[in-house]
């Protein structure tokens, strides 16, 4: 055996491992992955309902990975391809998935905003779309990564959520349960978008981690990083608490793609 056969041997496991992608549900709050007609170094446009889609490279190939809303109808999804070679119109399916309720108690302020927290809450909605907004280019480092902290993962993406006996919107990401004071670390490299103290998420991190995939962590006893700032892989960004509005520490993990909350279950190894 020569030395080159050898050193091919050795990397092949590598090699062969690819870019890491995401498990696909074509539902509510999941994601739908397409594989392109597209070749060459210039990346293609996809666009969904107006928002630009996250789109990698894995070996030769273009994939679109597209987030769906949780308000998304069960129909044809209409996606508008855009390449050097031309327009093209694709189409899939959203299937339905059944999402659990879940009825809590909490403090009547909380719930029954006064004219003062309303319009904070108003102020802070638009920050939080303005981050959301944001797109670089560069490409997610992976598409398959561990969770921010260890600890029990609930089912809690989708659930809508009764406070004292009314509805509102669904639950838009994972609850991880941790002891307040344990630290929270990003588990993809970034740049820290903004951060700041919200009315219901309490203190918060926004990370681009590149194409439209933004990370949120919310609840969190304390911020160690600034906006602007890159940060690598399994740095710490915080510790968990429970600020905002919330019933015990935890931290709250959201996955914003293509402006839709996904669910981060889908991203973290089985």
């Amino acid at each position: 055996m020569n030395r080159f056969t050898w050193l091919v041997l050795c990397l092949w496991p590598l090699l062969s491992l690819g870019y890491e992608l995401p498990r696909e549900s074509a539902v509510p709050g999941g994601i739908k992955i397409i594989r392109l007609e597209a070749h060459g170094d210039s990346m293609p446009y996809v666009d969904l309902d107006g928002h630009r889609a996250l789109v990698v490279k894995e070996g030769a190939q273009w994939l679109a990975i597209i987030g769906i809303p949780l308000s998304a109808p069960l129909v044809l999804q209409h996606v508008t391809v855009r390449t050097q070679a031309g327009k093209q119109d694709l189409e899939f399916l959203i299937s339905d998935k059944h999402y659990a309720s879940q009825s809590l108690k909490v403090a009547h302020a909380k719930v029954n905003l006064s004219r003062a927290d309303l319009a904070r809450v108003a102020r802070e909605k638009a920050t939080i779309d303005h981050d959301l907004s944001r797109w670089t280019d560069s490409q997610p480092q992976s598409l398959r990564w561990q969770a921010p902290v260890p600890g029990v993962r609930s089912s809690s993406f989708g659930m809508r959520r009764i406070f004292n006996g009314e509805s509102r919107n669904p639950h838009g990401g994972m609850d991880i349960a941790a002891p307040a004071g344990t630290p929270v670390k990003v588990p993809l490299s970034g740049t820290v978008i903004d951060t700041g103290n919200f009315f219901f998420n309490g203190n918060t991190v926004f990370v681009d981690h590149g194409r439209g995939l933004i990370s949120m962590y919310c609840h969190l006893s304390a911020v160690e990083v600034m906006p602007g700032q890159r940060i690598a892989a399994g740095a710490t960004i915080g510790k968990v608490g429970m600020t905002g509005r919330t019933t015990g520490p935890h931290l709250h993990w959201g996955l914003n793609l293509n402006r839709a909350w996904v669910d981060p279950e889908l991203f973290v190894p089985e």
